[in-house]
């Protein structure tokens, strides 16, 4: 496999984990690596670099960030985002692929749309753990670092795909054996509202 190949698939796969957490942070990471020429994307994701899609994605990620520290809120945000990360998930990782053709490019988005929503689930899940707590600070702390992960971890998709490729499977390995628990995390506030539906 050819450097120029591994990095694609770095960047692919890293689009689509990244999306799967916040995909707006992933559009200001790339689109601001290409527009300040620090990294040189695929052809098809060289829009990111666009004043108008940052600016978007700007707005969006401040909005997204807001709501993420309030723990209520937080959950919502988490479930109206599914509809979200994992299409974003999907077309980024298209976007990456494209230009090894039209088959490459369907199975990075079928990976990539699976990919986003397993980080999805697992935000989703510990952050539901993590908002039954009534301090704000746990909540706050874990919104920066998912912040932090998702900037760090394009970073090191464009800068060293190797070693993002490496870490990313190692993160695969403990999602699938957390995936069980995650979901029933994932799925508490729903019964939670249903609880407090059957109370009278």
């Amino acid at each position: 496999m050819s450097v120029d190949t591994l990095a694609a698939l770095a960047v692919s796969l890293g689009a689509s984990w990244a999306s799967g957490l916040n995909p707006y942070a992933a559009v200001l990471v790339m689109g601001g690596a290409q527009m300040l020429g620090l990294a040189s994307l695929p052809h098809d994701l060289q829009v990111l670099g666009s004043p108008w899609v940052l600016a978007i994605a700007a707005v969006l990620f401040a909005i997204n960030f807001l709501a993420d520290k309030i723990p209520l809120i937080d959950s919502l945000n988490d479930v109206l985002h599914t509809f979200v990360r994992i299409p974003a998930g999907a077309l980024l990782a298209f976007g990456a692929a494209d230009q090894f053709g039209p088959e490459a490019a369907t199975i990075a988005a079928l990976l990539g749309g699976t990919l986003a929503a397993g980080s999805h689930i697992a935000k989703t899940g510990t952050r539901a753990l993590i908002n039954t707590s009534p301090e704000p600070f746990s909540n706050i702390a874990a919104s920066f670092t998912e912040d932090g992960l998702v900037i760090g971890g394009l970073l090191l998709a464009i800068a060293h795909p190797i070693t993002f490729l490496c870490l990313l499977a190692l993160f695969v390995v403990a999602l699938i054996w957390l995936l069980p628990k995650l979901v029933r995390l994932a799925l508490m506030p729903f019964r939670r509202l249903a609880r407090w539906r059957r109370v009278p």
